[in-house]
């Protein structure tokens, strides 16, 4: 059984105590109207509603681990499973069949020694999922129960209720700090892995990359891992090329509409601009290899420069600027916007002009709020990978020719973890080297960001 059909069960049940819990306190008022209970009714509905959802929503948690692992188990122990290969993806692709045919999700297996196990999976799927039917039905009466039973005209349900959504509201902000220090800690164990294998000094700072043993022959050891040209292709291509185009273009963008444009071409433009935020990467990565990539190679060849390609960094840093726009020049327009009226109009009154106010008063006073949208824009760059791909190339290449092919740390971690590749080896393992280091890259960015923020702001408050 899916485990959205048990959360459907959960919430109908967690409903029912809602109501029988709200019955009950509105009791309590019609039996004493010169009473007042200590909490409105809806809270004692909500107590009781929470007792139901929360210990069956947990149990269905660890119920969706467990059941598969209880189906395979039982299935096994079938005489059915006599003639099941000993181990290997033979195996496991039987079990699979069998399985995906049982639930209804495939009409037929392909092997005829899986054809015996899908009437076992089947029994053991529907045993199992009454199973966990009965035992959500009986999680959610004993909570119901409990809250039930302790509704009292005295009972402080509010502060009860409070307090389980101020914890639900902890954990919900707990989850983006957890998650970040279990990519942190995956990243760090690996890495250790990695430069087991491979000098940490040969890793920063060669100036030459080809895992593939066959790309350097004459050297097979660490020093095929020097990620010199990778960092610098992205800090090239990203934080370069893509800024140049994205911050004069979004900071000029973001004061036209704010202090020039008219309220209704504002109306129309502001949103079109912010739809670029929106597009799929894969259709800049093709804008930039169909388009602007023949385009910049036409005009070098032009000029005079004939071994142009049709890869080339500044193709993919131009569409990369263009994509990140919206990222500036949002951040700018709303700093621009919040700027106190107080400031415009006295400077105003000094005798400035438009221009010399934009200059000297609000683009200062709305510094915080256009460095934090630069360096979320940067932070966004410099972890693109389809454009890079579709129009730089993946190929590391130590220069500073913006008309030369070049790769990214993203685009060669993407292509170190695709494939067939060992987990032992050290070509698979740097690519959590090469994640760590960005990780760590843009972790510095974001410091960096907050000091001048917080510089600037105490500045102007």
């Amino acid at each position: 059984m899916s485990p959205i059909t048990l959360i459907l069960i959960a919430m109908g049940l967690a409903l029912a105590g809602w109501l029988a819990g709200r019955a009950k306190a509105w009791s309590f008022q019609q039996a004493q109207p010169d009473r007042r209970p200590v909490a409105r009714p809806v809270y004692h509905a909500w107590y009781v509603a929470v007792w139901v959802a929360l210990p069956v929503l947990a149990f269905i948690a660890l119920w969706s681990f467990a059941a598969p692992q209880l189906v395979i188990q039982s299935v096994l122990a079938q005489p059915a499973a006599a003639d099941l290969p000993t181990f290997g993806f033979e195996r496991d692709a039987w079990l699979s069949e069998a399985r995906a045919v049982a639930s209804g999700n495939a009409p037929g297996v392909f092997n005829d020694g899986a054809e015996a196990l899908v009437e076992p999976f089947r029994e053991a799927i529907g045993f199992y999922n009454w199973i966990g039917i009965a035992i959500t039905m009986l999680i959610a009466l004993g909570g119901g129960m409990f809250a039930f039973l302790r509704i009292r005209p005295d009972f402080r349900a509010r502060t009860k209720v409070e307090r389980t959504v101020m914890g639900i509201l902890l954990t919900a902000s707990l989850v983006a700090i957890l998650t970040t220090f279990g990519i942190f800690a995956s990243l760090v164990f690996e890495t250790v892995r990695f430069f087991g294998m491979v000098s940490p000094v040969d890793f920063l700072f060669g100036t030459f990359w080809g895992p593939d043993p066959m790309s350097n022959p004459q050297n097979p050891d660490g020093s095929r891992y020097g990620a010199i040209p990778l960092f610098w292709g992205t800090i090239f291509i990203g934080a370069i090329i893509a800024m140049i185009v994205a911050i004069p273009l979004g900071l000029m963008s973001a004061i036209y509409l704010t202090q020039y444009a008219d309220p209704r071409l504002r109306q129309w433009v502001k949103p079109a601009l912010e739809i670029l935020a929106g597009v799929p990467t894969v259709v800049y990565g093709y804008f930039a290899a169909l388009t602007i990539a023949p385009a910049i190679r036409d005009a070098a060849i032009a000029i005079g420069i004939s071994n142009a390609s049709t890869e080339s960094a500044l193709a993919a840093g131009v569409v990369m600027g263009v994509m990140i726009i919206p990222f500036v020049s949002s951040m700018a327009d709303d700093s621009i916007a919040a700027v106190p009226g107080a400031m415009r109009d006295g400077s105003y009154a000094m005798g400035a002009t438009k221009s010399e106010t934009i200059r000297k008063v609000l683009f200062p006073a709305a510094l915080p709020g256009i460095v934090a949208g630069i360096m979320l824009a940067v932070s966004r760059a410099i972890g693109e990978t389809m454009i890079v791909v579709m129009a730089a190339s993946t190929a590391a290449n130590l220069s500073a020719n913006p008309l030369e092919r070049m790769t990214t740390v993203t685009v060669q971690i993407v292509k170190m973890l695709t494939g067939e590749g060992s987990f032992d080896h050290p070509a698979t393992l740097s690519a959590f080297a090469l994640g760590f280091v960005l990780f760590m890259v843009t972790l510095l960015l974001n410091f960096v960001a907050l000091r001048v923020v917080k510089r600037f702001r105490e500045a102007y408050e």
